[in-house]
Protein backbone atom coordinates (compact mmCIF):
# COMPACT_ATOMS: atom_id res chain seq x y z
CA UNK A 1 0.00 0.00 0.00
CA UNK A 2 1.42 3.41 -0.80
CA UNK A 3 1.11 5.95 2.21
CA UNK A 4 -1.39 8.30 1.96
CA UNK A 5 -2.18 7.75 -1.89
CA UNK A 6 -5.80 8.63 -3.02
CA UNK A 7 -7.00 6.87 -6.36
CA UNK A 8 -8.29 9.31 -9.14
CA UNK A 9 -11.05 6.85 -10.42
CA UNK A 10 -14.59 7.98 -9.26
CA UNK A 11 -15.89 7.05 -6.39
CA UNK A 12 -19.71 6.88 -4.99
CA UNK A 13 -20.83 9.55 -2.74
CA UNK A 14 -23.78 8.61 -0.66
CA UNK A 15 -24.49 5.76 -2.62
CA UNK A 16 -24.15 7.47 -6.00
CA UNK A 17 -21.24 7.21 -8.19
CA UNK A 18 -19.75 10.65 -9.66
CA UNK A 19 -19.30 10.79 -13.29
CA UNK A 20 -16.05 9.70 -15.38
CA UNK A 21 -13.51 13.14 -15.57
CA UNK A 22 -13.90 12.56 -19.00
CA UNK A 23 -17.43 13.27 -18.99
CA UNK A 24 -16.79 16.57 -17.00
CA UNK A 25 -12.99 17.67 -18.74
CA UNK A 26 -11.69 21.18 -17.70
CA UNK A 27 -11.23 23.61 -20.53
CA UNK A 28 -7.81 23.07 -19.89
CA UNK A 29 -7.87 19.20 -21.03
CA UNK A 30 -10.19 19.92 -23.98
CA UNK A 31 -7.59 22.80 -25.28
CA UNK A 32 -4.62 20.45 -24.53
CA UNK A 33 -5.86 17.71 -26.41
CA UNK A 34 -6.66 20.48 -29.26
CA UNK A 35 -3.06 21.47 -29.42
CA UNK A 36 -1.87 18.09 -29.32
CA UNK A 37 -4.06 16.58 -32.06
CA UNK A 38 -2.40 20.07 -34.11
CA UNK A 39 1.15 19.83 -32.76
CA UNK A 40 1.43 15.84 -32.39
CA UNK A 41 4.67 15.67 -34.35
CA UNK A 42 7.80 14.42 -32.88
CA UNK A 43 11.53 15.13 -34.64
CA UNK A 44 14.88 13.82 -34.06
CA UNK A 45 18.12 15.74 -34.09
CA UNK A 46 21.75 14.10 -33.70
CA UNK A 47 23.66 14.90 -30.79
CA UNK A 48 25.81 12.27 -29.52
CA UNK A 49 27.64 9.12 -30.72
CA UNK A 50 25.84 7.26 -27.78
CA UNK A 51 23.16 7.06 -25.89
CA UNK A 52 22.14 10.70 -24.40
CA UNK A 53 21.31 9.85 -20.29
CA UNK A 54 19.67 13.69 -19.74
CA UNK A 55 18.20 16.96 -21.67
CA UNK A 56 17.37 20.04 -19.83
CA UNK A 57 16.04 23.38 -21.16
CA UNK A 58 17.50 26.62 -20.33
CA UNK A 59 15.66 28.99 -18.25
CA UNK A 60 14.87 31.31 -21.31
CA UNK A 61 13.82 28.21 -23.26
CA UNK A 62 16.44 29.20 -25.97
CA UNK A 63 19.12 26.36 -25.81
CA UNK A 64 18.40 22.94 -24.57
CA UNK A 65 21.69 21.01 -23.41
CA UNK A 66 22.23 16.97 -23.43
CA UNK A 67 24.53 15.02 -21.87
CA UNK A 68 25.91 11.37 -22.97
CA UNK A 69 27.58 8.15 -22.51
CA UNK A 70 29.58 9.62 -24.96
CA UNK A 71 31.32 11.50 -22.03
CA UNK A 72 30.48 14.82 -24.10
CA UNK A 73 27.73 17.63 -23.62
CA UNK A 74 25.72 19.41 -26.36
CA UNK A 75 23.64 22.44 -26.61
CA UNK A 76 21.62 23.62 -29.06
CA UNK A 77 19.94 26.57 -30.07
CA UNK A 78 16.03 26.37 -30.46
CA UNK A 79 15.00 28.22 -34.24
CA UNK A 80 11.36 27.81 -34.62
CA UNK A 81 10.76 24.54 -34.07
CA UNK A 82 14.20 23.23 -35.48
CA UNK A 83 16.92 22.24 -32.64
CA UNK A 84 20.29 24.25 -34.06
CA UNK A 85 23.31 22.70 -32.69
CA UNK A 86 25.46 25.08 -31.19
CA UNK A 87 28.27 23.14 -29.91
CA UNK A 88 30.04 20.27 -28.28
CA UNK A 89 31.39 20.09 -24.94
CA UNK A 90 34.48 18.08 -23.85
CA UNK A 91 36.80 17.65 -21.61
CA UNK A 92 35.04 15.11 -19.09
CA UNK A 93 36.47 11.18 -18.52
CA UNK A 94 33.75 9.24 -18.20
CA UNK A 95 29.98 9.27 -19.27
CA UNK A 96 28.29 12.49 -18.53
CA UNK A 97 25.31 11.25 -16.87
CA UNK A 98 23.24 14.40 -15.63
CA UNK A 99 23.02 17.98 -16.27
CA UNK A 100 21.28 21.22 -15.75
CA UNK A 101 21.61 24.90 -15.81
CA UNK A 102 21.37 27.60 -13.61
CA UNK A 103 18.14 28.44 -12.24
CA UNK A 104 17.91 32.13 -13.69
CA UNK A 105 21.34 32.59 -15.79
CA UNK A 106 20.41 31.25 -19.07
CA UNK A 107 24.37 31.11 -20.23
CA UNK A 108 25.75 28.94 -17.17
CA UNK A 109 25.00 24.75 -17.33
CA UNK A 110 26.55 22.13 -15.15
CA UNK A 111 27.11 18.16 -15.83
CA UNK A 112 27.94 15.30 -13.25
CA UNK A 113 30.33 12.63 -14.94
CA UNK A 114 31.55 9.05 -13.36
CA UNK A 115 34.82 10.44 -13.85
CA UNK A 116 34.41 11.92 -10.14
CA UNK A 117 34.22 15.50 -11.22
CA UNK A 118 31.37 18.54 -11.62
CA UNK A 119 32.30 21.10 -14.54
CA UNK A 120 30.40 24.47 -15.45
CA UNK A 121 30.07 25.93 -18.82
CA UNK A 122 29.27 29.08 -19.74
CA UNK A 123 27.93 28.91 -23.77
CA UNK A 124 29.27 31.90 -24.30
CA UNK A 125 32.76 31.35 -23.95
CA UNK A 126 31.96 27.59 -25.04
CA UNK A 127 34.72 26.90 -22.24
CA UNK A 128 34.94 24.96 -18.78
CA UNK A 129 34.83 27.57 -16.58
CA UNK A 130 35.77 25.23 -13.24
CA UNK A 131 36.22 21.89 -12.60
CA UNK A 132 35.34 20.55 -9.20
CA UNK A 133 36.95 17.28 -8.00
CA UNK A 134 34.68 15.56 -5.85
CA UNK A 135 35.22 12.01 -4.12
CA UNK A 136 33.02 9.29 -6.07
CA UNK A 137 31.37 8.69 -9.52
CA UNK A 138 28.63 11.31 -9.77
CA UNK A 139 25.17 10.73 -11.45
CA UNK A 140 22.96 13.39 -10.33
CA UNK A 141 22.80 16.93 -9.78
CA UNK A 142 20.94 19.76 -9.10
CA UNK A 143 21.02 23.42 -8.52
CA UNK A 144 19.67 25.33 -5.90
CA UNK A 145 16.74 27.84 -7.11
CA UNK A 146 18.85 30.70 -5.82
CA UNK A 147 21.73 29.83 -7.74
CA UNK A 148 24.38 30.15 -4.80
CA UNK A 149 24.90 25.99 -4.15
CA UNK A 150 25.15 23.12 -6.60
CA UNK A 151 24.47 19.51 -5.21
CA UNK A 152 25.84 16.68 -6.56
CA UNK A 153 25.55 12.39 -5.41
CA UNK A 154 27.54 10.02 -6.47
CA UNK A 155 27.47 5.84 -6.49
CA UNK A 156 28.60 5.74 -2.87
CA UNK A 157 25.51 7.87 -1.69
CA UNK A 158 27.51 10.77 -0.63
CA UNK A 159 25.64 14.03 -1.42
CA UNK A 160 28.52 16.99 -1.98
CA UNK A 161 26.75 20.86 -1.34
CA UNK A 162 29.16 22.81 -3.63
CA UNK A 163 29.79 26.71 -3.50
CA UNK A 164 28.40 27.80 -7.03
CA UNK A 165 30.84 30.87 -6.94
CA UNK A 166 33.52 29.83 -5.15
CA UNK A 167 33.67 26.18 -6.51
CA UNK A 168 34.44 24.86 -3.21
CA UNK A 169 32.17 22.47 -0.86
CA UNK A 170 30.13 24.06 1.84
CA UNK A 171 29.04 20.68 2.80
CA UNK A 172 29.17 16.65 2.73
CA UNK A 173 26.43 13.82 3.57
CA UNK A 174 27.00 10.51 3.46
CA UNK A 175 24.01 8.53 3.42
CA UNK A 176 23.03 5.02 5.06
CA UNK A 177 20.76 4.05 1.80
CA UNK A 178 20.91 3.95 -1.75
CA UNK A 179 20.16 7.83 -2.51
CA UNK A 180 18.05 7.77 -6.12
CA UNK A 181 18.01 11.91 -7.25
CA UNK A 182 17.78 15.15 -5.32
CA UNK A 183 16.31 18.11 -5.26
CA UNK A 184 15.37 21.25 -3.55
CA UNK A 185 12.10 22.78 -2.85
CA UNK A 186 11.16 25.82 -4.78
CA UNK A 187 11.78 27.89 -2.00
CA UNK A 188 15.28 26.30 -1.45
CA UNK A 189 14.74 25.72 2.73
CA UNK A 190 13.79 22.17 2.22
CA UNK A 191 16.54 19.31 0.42
CA UNK A 192 14.78 16.44 -0.71
CA UNK A 193 16.70 12.95 -1.80
CA UNK A 194 14.67 9.72 -3.28
CA UNK A 195 15.88 6.50 -1.73
CA UNK A 196 16.36 2.55 -2.73
CA UNK A 197 13.98 1.90 0.20
CA UNK A 198 10.89 3.26 -1.54
CA UNK A 199 11.61 6.36 1.01
CA UNK A 200 11.50 10.12 0.40
CA UNK A 201 13.53 12.10 2.92
CA UNK A 202 13.27 15.36 3.67
CA UNK A 203 15.55 17.60 5.21
CA UNK A 204 16.07 21.24 6.38
CA UNK A 205 18.01 23.42 4.20
CA UNK A 206 20.93 24.75 4.74
CA UNK A 207 21.18 23.06 8.18
CA UNK A 208 20.12 19.05 6.66
CA UNK A 209 18.53 18.34 9.40
CA UNK A 210 16.13 15.30 8.81
CA UNK A 211 12.95 16.50 8.70
CA UNK A 212 10.80 13.58 7.49
CA UNK A 213 10.95 10.10 6.03
CA UNK A 214 7.76 9.38 3.84
CA UNK A 215 7.15 5.48 2.73
CA UNK A 216 6.14 6.87 -0.20
CA UNK A 217 6.30 3.02 -2.60
CA UNK A 218 6.65 0.16 -2.04
CA UNK A 219 9.86 -0.27 -4.22
CA UNK A 220 13.02 1.73 -5.21
CA UNK A 221 12.08 5.45 -5.67
CA UNK A 222 13.62 6.34 -8.62
CA UNK A 223 13.20 10.07 -9.53
CA UNK A 224 11.44 13.52 -8.33
CA UNK A 225 10.90 16.72 -9.48
CA UNK A 226 9.16 19.81 -8.30
CA UNK A 227 6.20 21.63 -10.16
CA UNK A 228 7.48 25.55 -11.20
CA UNK A 229 4.20 26.94 -9.30
CA UNK A 230 5.32 25.26 -5.72
CA UNK A 231 2.09 23.45 -5.12
CA UNK A 232 3.19 20.12 -5.82
CA UNK A 233 6.16 17.59 -6.47
CA UNK A 234 5.90 13.86 -8.06
CA UNK A 235 8.32 10.68 -7.54
CA UNK A 236 8.46 7.92 -9.90
CA UNK A 237 9.44 4.35 -8.55
CA UNK A 238 10.00 0.76 -9.91
CA UNK A 239 6.74 0.03 -9.07
CA UNK A 240 6.12 1.70 -12.05
CA UNK A 241 3.84 4.26 -10.46
CA UNK A 242 4.27 7.87 -10.31
CA UNK A 243 3.10 9.62 -6.94
CA UNK A 244 1.86 13.33 -6.68
CA UNK A 245 2.53 14.96 -3.29
CA UNK A 246 1.46 18.19 -1.66
CA UNK A 247 4.57 20.02 -0.78
CA UNK A 248 2.67 22.30 2.16
CA UNK A 249 1.26 18.87 3.54
CA UNK A 250 3.57 16.39 2.42
CA UNK A 251 0.78 13.74 1.80
CA UNK A 252 0.14 12.23 -1.79
CA UNK A 253 -2.92 13.34 -3.68
CA UNK A 254 -2.67 11.49 -6.61
CA UNK A 255 -0.91 8.48 -8.50
CA UNK A 256 -0.61 7.56 -11.93
CA UNK A 257 -0.44 3.81 -13.07
CA UNK A 258 -0.49 3.83 -16.78
CA UNK A 259 3.18 2.54 -17.23
CA UNK A 260 3.92 -1.08 -16.62
CA UNK A 261 7.91 -0.29 -15.81
CA UNK A 262 10.22 1.56 -13.63
CA UNK A 263 9.58 5.15 -13.68
CA UNK A 264 13.14 6.96 -15.01
CA UNK A 265 11.84 10.66 -15.38
CA UNK A 266 9.63 13.51 -14.85
CA UNK A 267 8.98 16.64 -15.90
CA UNK A 268 6.30 18.93 -15.32
CA UNK A 269 5.28 21.80 -17.56
CA UNK A 270 5.82 25.51 -17.53
CA UNK A 271 2.37 26.39 -15.79
CA UNK A 272 2.25 23.40 -13.37
CA UNK A 273 -0.45 21.62 -14.92
CA UNK A 274 1.16 18.37 -17.32
CA UNK A 275 3.36 15.89 -16.05
CA UNK A 276 5.36 13.93 -18.50
CA UNK A 277 6.48 10.23 -17.43
CA UNK A 278 8.74 8.02 -19.19
CA UNK A 279 10.62 4.27 -18.35
CA UNK A 280 11.28 1.43 -20.32
CA UNK A 281 7.60 1.21 -21.60
CA UNK A 282 7.38 2.56 -25.43
CA UNK A 283 5.25 5.93 -25.34
CA UNK A 284 5.73 8.88 -22.65
CA UNK A 285 2.76 9.34 -20.63
CA UNK A 286 1.31 12.80 -20.54
CA UNK A 287 -1.49 13.50 -17.82
CA UNK A 288 -3.26 16.46 -16.39
CA UNK A 289 -2.18 17.11 -12.79
CA UNK A 290 -5.53 17.93 -11.43
CA UNK A 291 -7.26 15.03 -12.25
CA UNK A 292 -4.92 12.49 -13.31
CA UNK A 293 -6.11 11.97 -16.61
CA UNK A 294 -4.13 10.90 -19.48
CA UNK A 295 -4.00 14.17 -21.82
CA UNK A 296 -1.84 12.23 -24.43
CA UNK A 297 0.84 9.59 -25.21
CA UNK A 298 4.17 9.88 -27.32
CA UNK A 299 4.41 6.63 -28.88
CA UNK A 300 8.37 5.98 -28.79
CA UNK A 301 10.30 3.28 -30.46
CA UNK A 302 12.80 2.21 -27.23
CA UNK A 303 12.78 2.84 -23.68
CA UNK A 304 13.30 6.69 -22.46
CA UNK A 305 15.97 7.74 -20.66
CA UNK A 306 14.94 11.23 -19.92
CA UNK A 307 12.04 14.18 -20.60
CA UNK A 308 12.24 17.19 -20.34
CA UNK A 309 9.33 20.21 -20.84
CA UNK A 310 10.07 23.78 -22.44
CA UNK A 311 9.92 26.26 -19.72
CA UNK A 312 7.45 28.50 -21.67
CA UNK A 313 5.65 26.29 -23.98
CA UNK A 314 4.03 22.95 -24.82
CA UNK A 315 7.10 21.46 -26.24
CA UNK A 316 8.63 18.18 -24.82
CA UNK A 317 12.57 17.23 -25.49
CA UNK A 318 13.31 13.38 -24.42
CA UNK A 319 15.51 10.87 -25.54
CA UNK A 320 15.72 7.17 -26.17
CA UNK A 321 17.86 4.38 -26.02
CA UNK A 322 18.88 2.78 -29.19
CA UNK A 323 16.77 0.74 -31.04
CA UNK A 324 17.89 -2.69 -30.19
CA UNK A 325 20.91 -1.24 -27.95
CA UNK A 326 23.96 -0.79 -30.40
CA UNK A 327 25.51 2.11 -31.37
CA UNK A 328 25.50 2.45 -35.21
CA UNK A 329 26.53 5.83 -37.03
CA UNK A 330 23.86 4.70 -39.08
CA UNK A 331 21.00 4.72 -37.13
CA UNK A 332 20.01 7.46 -34.17
CA UNK A 333 21.60 6.53 -31.39
CA UNK A 334 22.64 9.81 -29.75
CA UNK A 335 19.34 11.47 -30.44
CA UNK A 336 17.91 14.01 -28.55
CA UNK A 337 13.82 14.19 -29.59
CA UNK A 338 10.99 17.17 -29.36
CA UNK A 339 7.09 16.38 -29.34
CA UNK A 340 4.83 18.86 -29.77
CA UNK A 341 5.79 20.15 -33.36
CA UNK A 342 3.10 21.46 -36.05
CA UNK A 343 2.18 18.61 -38.23
CA UNK A 344 2.62 20.10 -40.89
CA UNK A 345 6.28 22.01 -39.95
Amino acid sequence: MIYGLETSFPLPVNGVRLPEVSNMASQYYLDMQESFRNNSKSREFPAHSAKVHSVAWSCDGRRLASGSFDKTASVFVLEKDRLVKENNYRGHGDSVDQLCWHPSNPDLFVTASGDKTIRIWDVRTTKCIATVNTKGENINICWSPDGQTIAVGNKDDVVTFIDAKTHRSRAEEQFKFEVNEISWNNDNDMFFLTNGNGCINVLSYPELKPIQSINAHPSNCICIKFDPTGKYFATGSADALVSLWDVEELVCVRCFSRLDWPVRTLSFSHDGKMLASASEDHFIDIAEVETGEKLWEVQCESPTFTVAWHPKRPLLAYACDDKDGKYDSNREAGTVKLFGLPNDS
